[in-house]
């Protein structure tokens, strides 16, 4: 369905890949993986068409349905939820729509063969079920039909762009390409998505660095390291062994090279002074000269150093909070939480989708004010926020990332500032960088840079990995267990949380539970599990099973 010929991309003397030559068929479902700045976004930009490749040819199946999730809610705000959706499908969403216009001027003139046209149209793409499908897409991605009518300026920023996600689905396209669809869904709503990706009939590409979600949806991975784009069959995890394997027998014909020249240059050594073996010695002289050993490309996958450290260690009390209650209208989010937190604690705050999470890190930063409830940091506390909005905590787009950092150590050296951002894997071309040009990975980096500038002695972080990448994740969990600080912080990464966290406050409809051990000690003791997709599917779905059950014996 896609054909990518001779393809390259290069910013300057930058090479993000070159010669690559790619199929993407229909069935098949391709993820595509890479390093922050390995170039995976442009390249999907590149199949969309929104950006110009440098050189090569991107052809598609003639009249085949592209879909494209867009980040641009503003063009919606004011209309209905459920009307974003339907206009996904152009063509059918125009058809209709005229159709309804032609009916409302039916008392002055009313065109009889423009309306036939219509309706063929519409019946052609099954259009009377276009409401019924684009509600159900709503659903599944966790937006009650008790809002499908109101505008779409009335959600958050996550929940607008599950609305776009739902317009691309809505639309039926034949090829469906998707930049980390999964960072503004829940795990109830990852899992819809994956059950939806699995029956797609079309060609998916999708970019995203989680690595459960490409393993349960894509055949084949596309891997944007070493300047090329590669193509591996299977699922993620297999990619990895493909991929290990691809390298050792690289690194093996190399090392099988440089044996074959040093056993010929200890010949030649030897014995090209004796007359008798000095031809020999002269052939293999020869044969040394023919050898080409090639340099192993080096990989785009880097592990940033976060280096997080604290000014002086704060009191034995770092958090005392107690009864605090959070609504918002009649939904409470918020009810009696209570918890006290003390130095050293790495606790994670988990529980299941809209129980209040994120908020009740926000009450904790002064961003939103408790309904009834106090709380009150500890002797000597000085705090750092990494919030799930990257953007927010930069005021200044405009500013440099330079400037961003010196603000927070005006007497450095500029060279402790460059130091810095090298760490978090700036280099010298991005110190000029706008904020307003970072990608949500840049992003997190910077944070996590200021941070580490900041030397706070409590860490409060609201989904830290969203945007990073592999290595970043990987690379932070090892500094955040090395910090000598407090941490609070909310993941929906099952193996960050196990990783890191050495306490885990369970936030539940039925109340609080305070566990002081490790994740994987949390689950040995609970049978709930709020990380990971398919319990908690099986949990919706059973308490379905008993509202139904209840339903019908309320009946009789």
């Amino acid at each position: 369905m896609l054909t990518v010929t001779d393809l390259s991309k290069t910013f300057g003397a930058q090479v993000l890949f070159e010669d690559v030559h790619i199929q993407l068929d229909k069935g098949k479902r391709y993820g595509i993986v890479g390093a922050n700045g390995s170039g995976k976004s442009t390249f999907l930009r590149i199949l969309t068409g929104e950006e110009t490749a440098s050189t090569g040819d991107v052809s598609r199946l003639k009249r085949a349905r592209v879909g494209v999730l867009s980040q641009d809610h503003f063009a919606y705000e004011d209309t209905a939820i459920l009307d974003v959706v339907m206009m996904g499908h152009t063509e059918l969403w125009n058809a209709m729509q005229e159709r309804e216009a032609l009916l409302d001027r039916a008392h002055e003139y009313f065109d009889e063969d423009r309306y036939v046209v219509l309706e063929d149209l519409i019946s052609r793409h099954d259009g009377y079920e276009l409401e019924s499908r684009a509600g159900s897409i709503l659903e599944g991605l966790n937006i009650p039909t008790a809002s499908h009518q109101q505008p779409l300026s009335t959600l958050s920023g996550g929940f607008k762009l599950r609305v776009l996600l739902g317009q691309v689905l809505a639309a039926r396209p034949d090829i469906l390409l998707l930049d980390e669809p999964t960072n503004h869904l829940d795990i109830l709503s990852i899992q819809w998505l994956e059950t939806f990706l699995q029956g797609f009939k079309g060609c998916s590409v999708v970019v995203s660095h989680d690595h459960r979600f490409l393993n349960r949806t894509s055949t084949h991975i596309i891997d944007v390291d070493y300047q090329r784009v590669k193509l591996y069959k299977g699922n993620y995890d297999s990619f990895l062994k493909q991929k290990a394997e691809h390298r050792e027998r690289m690194e093996a014909e190399i090392g099988k090279r440089e044996k074959e020249i040093a056993d010929h240059k200890a010949f030649i050594a030897r014995f090209k002074a004796k007359a008798t073996k000095a031809r020999q010695a002269n052939s293999r002289a020869k044969k040394v000269e023919k050898i080409v050993i090639n340099e192993l490309p080096q990989s785009s996958r880097r592990y940033p150093n976060f280096k997080l450290k604290v000014r002086r260690p704060s009191g034995r009390e770092v958090l005392e909070c107690n009864g605090i209650w959070k609504a918002y209208g009649e939904k409470s989010v918020l009810e009696e939480v209570s918890f006290t937190v003390e130095r050293g604690d790495r606790l994670a705050v988990i529980g299941p989708n809209g129980i209040g999470k994120s908020t009740l890190l926000k009450i904790l930063m002064g961003e939103v004010e408790a309904d009834a409830g106090e709380f009150e940091w500890g002797y000597e506390v000085d705090l750092g926020y990494f919030p799930q909005d990257h953007h927010a905590a930069m005021p200044d787009l405009k500013q440099s990332i330079t400037s961003y950092l010196w603000d927070v150590k005006p007497d450095a050296p500029i060279g402790m500032i460059y130091g810095k951002l090298a760490e978090v894997l700036f280099t010298r071309e991005d110190v000029d960088k706008k904020l307003s040009n970072l990608s949500g990975g840049e992003a997190a980096r910077l944070l996590f840079a200021r941070l580490g500038l900041i030397q706070s002695t409590v860490l409060v972080l609201d989904e830290p990995t969203n945007h990073l990448d592999m290595e970043g994740i990987e690379a932070l969990a090892r500094d955040l267990c090395k910090y000598d600080g407090t941490i609070v912080f909310v993941s929906h990464d099952r193996w960050f949380v196990d990783k890191v966290a050495t306490r885990v406050l369970e936030i539940t409809p039925e109340g609080v539970d305070d566990f002081r051990g490790t994740y994987a000690d949390h689950l040995a003791r609970k049978s709930e599990d709020h990380l990971d997709a398919d319990a908690v599917l099986a949990k919706a779905k059973e308490e379905k099973r008993q509202a139904k059950k209840a339903r019908k014996k309320g009946r009789r």
